[in-house]
């Protein structure tokens, strides 16, 4: 989330660097705050794989449920057709036994 602007309107970016250099000159204390050392940072944009493995599978196991809810509300003339055929044999995977792997967590932290 963005910080609020200290003034009325946002500083130019000179206008910062001026700020800056003036609490430098003045002995002014850094504050820097940082990640634990023990806390990796994940890839940029990614997520850890084991957080995306259970977003990925949560995603497949409701998009099965919504094939199924489309197969039980096929109309009776299209239950012979390659749809049915295709929304059937979604249904009948079993995505329980995706759900309960658990991916390990990485190198030296298994």
């Amino acid at each position: 989330m963005p910080r609020h602007p200290i003034g009325e309107r946002a500083m130019t970016d000179a206008e910062r660097q001026a700020r800056y250099r003036a609490a430098r000159a003045a002995g002014a204390a850094v504050e820097r705050t940082r990640r634990p050392a023990d806390h990796p940072r994940p890839s940029p944009g990614q997520a850890p794989r084991a957080r995306r493995w259970r977003h990925t599978v949560a995603a497949l196991l409701a998009l099965q449920a919504e094939y199924a809810g489309w197969l039980e509300r096929l109309p009776a003339n299209l239950q012979d057709s390659a749809t049915a055929e295709a929304l059937s044999a979604i249904c009948e995977l079993e995505l329980s036994e995706l759900a309960a792997i658990e991916p390990p967590r990485g190198f030296g932290r298994d």
